[in-house]
């Protein structure tokens, strides 16, 4: 009985170490931004993201399933120390839009800083070649339980100005949630 629980134990600590190694440094949120450094389009995060966008996009539960559809308009503005980026989602089946406004400071040439309403702390970000990385801890609206989630946000610049936008929520080191977004530039003559 003694050995069968060892054995038991020893096992379950080898799948837990698989998984963390996975986890850091083959998966998703493995991804540096190192790794697109090459690629074009050149992710300017003013030129880029100083426009307005209408988004469509899911979130896929724990499970893989897409647990809520949603659009969204996202607006930026921005000066050569920082900007606001203002983001109204409309989710299916909910009647009020969910707003949240990015307060974002330029930390160098390459790094950002940024803070919203329902973010825990500050938001770090990086860009390289034409991917965005930022990192930051997002509590959940109380009708959604009032979580804090993990995020990992990477957001991908396409050669027609269009953003692909994929993020990985986690809470305790477990998937809760992952995003999946397409940002098309709203024409300039609007």
């Amino acid at each position: 009985m003694t050995f069968a629980i060892t054995y038991m134990a020893a096992g379950i600590a080898i799948c837990l170490a698989m998984g963390f190694v996975w986890d850091h440094f083959w998966s998703f949120r493995a991804q540096a931004t190192a790794d697109y450094a090459t690629e074009r389009p050149f992710f300017d995060l003013k030129s880029a993201l100083g426009r307005t966008y209408s988004a469509n996009g899911v979130i896929f539960d724990y499970s893989g399933r897409v647990n809520i559809r949603f659009s969204a308009t996202i607006t930026g503005t921005f000066t050569d120390n920082g900007g606001i980026l203002d983001e109204e989602f409309f989710y299916d089946g909910r009647p009020d839009a969910e707003r949240r406004q990015w307060q974002i400071q330029f930390t160098g040439p390459t790094s950002f800083t940024a803070t919203a309403a329902d973010v825990v702390g500050r938001a770090k970000g990086e860009v390289a070649g034409n991917a965005l990385r930022m990192t930051y801890r997002l509590r959940l609206p109380e009708r959604a339980g009032g979580h804090v989630l993990d995020v990992v946000d990477w957001l991908y610049l396409m050669d027609d100005g269009s953003i692909v936008n994929r993020s990985d929520m986690r809470k305790f080191g477990l998937r809760a949630a992952e995003l999946f977004a397409t940002f098309q530039p709203e024409s300039e003559a609007n």
